[in-house]
């Protein structure tokens, strides 16, 4: 591997530590170190590459690390990106939650959460917020994420929402017309990684079914949430505490704020707070369970995106030629706003419906609104504020 490949995966291995804040703030960190100091590509190309994977499912940010990775050195390099850039956030998810199950084993009491997880519900408020005020512009986007919400919210089956998703982009696809007619598209499709994604989904699912181990129905699970997330990690909050909360009861309510809230404090990818799922929900196995469930957790959140971004940017700026493909982006994305707009009320659930927990809400809501305090401090003020009260 060239001197150019290490210094690549040293500078991946900084963002995975020091990347804060979400998506939107990866992409800001990415734009100053990977464009503007070590030019392995350009303003325009990272623009573009974070559009692809912005429609595709899974963890956006993830997707166009990989995206650059394998631009830079093919898909080996690409791979390794992936690993460097999950590995850390990962890890520290796991460990919470081992240390949260080996407290509750002890008979400790987890009182000093009590503060970040109303806290928690306030982040998943602001991002449905942000990500409404970015994606509904439009009479027919606001009634689809009006009528998501509600179906999300009454309907917790996990095939509710891809069964939305698809609806919704189905709804603006009819209005392509709307959209500039393009020229000279000649797509050619490689299908070789989208077999494998298919390949793989239908194997999981296959031995989901007709398997009692729990570790490989957990990699089903998180495989087919991979699979069908649009929007990334504010997305995927609903779908995971739908499945593993209300149906499956892997956890409780306060165990999965806990962590939301714990994931909110690292830097690196929002979609490593799987790895905390998938732990829990292998408690009774024992800590080297506990850890097995943390990795298939893991791989089967980021597998799919990775075979899909590498299945997608081959023919990509062929694709965004289709005026049908540009107008169903509009439906997908009023559909995933309103999928969180239903996550903030859901998530609050768990929580004591006390004047204290809503003011915490509505006080953490406003922080992030009108404040530029980074999201690891107010996670980190409250754990303070818990043990102290």
């Amino acid at each position: 591997m060239s001197l150019r490949y290490y210094i690549f995966l040293k500078d991946v291995l900084l963002l995975a530590l020091t990347a804060f804040g979400g998506p939107q703030a990866h992409i800001a960190m990415m734009f100053k170190l990977l464009v503007e100091k070590r030019r392995y590509l350009t303003e325009q190309e990272l623009i573009e590459l974070n559009a692809l994977c912005s429609i595709l499912p899974g963890p956006t940010s993830t997707q166009t690390l990989t995206a650059i990775g394998f631009k830079i050195g093919g898909p080996n390099l690409a791979y390794l990106t992936l690993l460097v850039w999950i590995t850390p956030a990962a890890t520290i998810m796991g460990i919470a939650a081992v240390t949260i199950s080996y407290l509750q084993g002890q008979g400790i009491s987890l009182g000093f959460l009590r503060i970040v997880q109303p806290m928690a519900v306030g982040f998943v408020a602001y991002a449905a917020y942000m990500i409404s005020s970015k994606v509904v512009h439009t009479k027919t986007a606001v009634s689809l994420m009006v009528v998501s919400a509600i179906l999300a919210y009454f309907f917790h089956s996990p095939w509710v929402f891809p069964a939305l998703l698809i609806a919704g982009g189905a709804v603006t696809a009819l209005r392509f017309k709307q959209h500039p007619r393009e020229k000279d598209k000649h797509l050619h499709i490689e299908w070789a990684n989208f077999i494998l994604f298919v390949a793989v989904l239908i194997t999981a699912a296959l031995l989901g079914a007709y398997t009692s181990s729990l570790p490989v129905r957990l990699f089903e699970n998180f495989y087919r949430n991979g699979s069908l997330v649009f929007g990334g990690g504010q997305v995927l909050i609903p779908l995971l505490y739908t499945e593993f909360v209300d149906f499956k009861k892997y956890l409780t309510g306060e165990e999965f704020l806990s962590g939301y809230a714990i994931a909110q404090a690292l830097p690196g990818p929002t979609f490593s707070f799987t790895s905390f799922v998938g732990n829990l929900a292998m408690r009774d196995y024992g800590i080297a369970g506990q850890f097995l469930g943390s990795f298939v957790a893991t791989v089967g959140i980021f597998l799919p995106g990775t075979f899909l971004i590498f299945f997608v940017i081959r023919f990509w700026d062929e694709l965004k030629k289709y005026r049908v493909i540009r107008a169903s982006l509009e439906g997908i994305s009023a559909v995933s706003s309103g999928m969180v707009v239903a996550a903030a009320i859901l998530l609050f659930h768990p929580i004591e419906s006390t004047l204290l927990n809503f003011s915490i809400v509505i006080a953490t809501f406003s922080l992030l609104m009108f404040t530029r305090i980074p999201a690891p401090v107010l996670i980190l003020s409250g754990l303070l504020l818990g043990f102290v009260v």
